[in-house]
C-alpha cells in the first residue's frame, strides 16, 4: 500500500529561498530545508530544476534562507510562491537587506534567516539537492512562532504547487452535477481573492457575465498567480 498522504505527517518549515545571477534577484516558497550537521553547520534544500530561482543558484553558488512566521499574509506566500520570477519583480514592494553573500534576505514576515555557500550538487530527477555550507545566520523576530508546513496547509488551507517537493496530488472536491451551468462565486484558496461572475476579469479581458468554468485554462488569479484548480465555489 503507498499512501502518499501519510506524508503530510511530516514537519516542514515554510521559507523563502532567494539567490541571484549577476545584478538580478529572485526568490521562491520552499519548505525543504533541513540541518545536516552541526559543525561545519550545513543545510539541505531541495529545489525543482524547472524554477528560476534554481537557475540563479546554479550559477552564483550561494542562497539565502527567510524562515516565515505564522503570520505570514496568504497573499505575500502566493507572490513567491506561484508566481514566477519570469514575469514578475517579486522584490517590489519587499523589505529586504543585502547579506554578504551579496544575495537579498527577505525581512517581512521573517523571524530568523540563514546565508549559505553551496557545496554539492545532487540530481534527484525532477529537482536537485543543493548541499550548503551556513556562512551567516541571524534570528529577526524572536516572539513570532515559525510557520511549518503542516499549519500552512491545515491552519491557513493553503495550497502546495505540482512543482513542489511536497507535492501529492489529492482527490479534488466536487462542485455540482455535471451539465449545470454554476455562476457562484469563487475564492482563491492561496490568497483569498473572490472571483465574481457578474464582475469577470476585465483586466485580463475577462467580460463581465463570464461564469467560472468558462475561464481559460490558462487563466490565474490576477492577486497571487494561482491556477484555476486552487480555487473554490462560495456556498450560498
Amino acid at each position: 500500500m503507498l499512501d502518499l498522504e501519510s506524508l503530510f505527517k511530516l514537519s516542514y518549515g515554510m521559507c523563502i529561498v532567494s539567490s541571484k545571477k549577476g545584478n538580478r534577484f529572485n526568490g521562491c516558497i520552499v519548505n525543504t530545508v533541513f540541518q545536516l550537521v552541526p559543525e561545519p553547520p550545513m543545510v539541505a534544500m531541495s529545489l525543482n530544476i524547472q524554477s528560476l530561482t534554481h537557475e540563479y543558484i546554479a550559477d552564483s553558488r550561494v542562497f539565502t534562507v527567510s524562515i516565515l512566521s505564522q503570520e505570514t499574509p496568504m497573499p505575500f506566500i502566493g507572490r513567491f510562491g506561484f508566481r514566477s520570477g519570469r514575469d514578475i519583480d517579486k522584490f517590489e514592494q519587499v523589505n529586504y537587506k543585502i547579506g554578504q553573500t551579496g544575495v537579498p534576505i527577505v525581512l517581512d514576515s521573517t523571524v530568523a534567516f540563514l546565508e549559505a555557500e553551496v557545496a554539492r550538487s545532487i540530481d534527484v530527477v525532477t529537482h536537485t539537492l543543493f548541499i550548503a555550507k551556513i556562512v551567516a545566520c541571524e534570528t529577526l523576530d524572536g516572539d513570532k512562532q515559525p510557520m511549518t508546513y503542516a499549519y500552512y496547509r491545515d491552519i491557513k488551507q493553503g495550497r502546495t504547487p505540482k512543482t513542489a517537493a511536497t507535492y501529492i496530488k489529492i482527490k479534488p472536491k466536487t462542485q455540482g452535477e455535471e451539465g449545470v451551468r454554476n455562476m457562484k462565486k469563487y475564492k482563491c484558496l492561496m490568497c483569498g481573492y473572490i472571483y465574481d461572475p457578474d464582475v469577470g476579469d476585465p483586466e485580463n479581458d475577462v467580460e463581465a457575465g463570464t461564469a467560472f468554468e468558462d475561464l481559460p485554462d490558462d487563466w490565474v488569479c490576477p492577486e497571487c498567480g494561482a491556477g484555476k484548480d486552487e480555487f473554490e465555489p462560495i456556498e450560498d
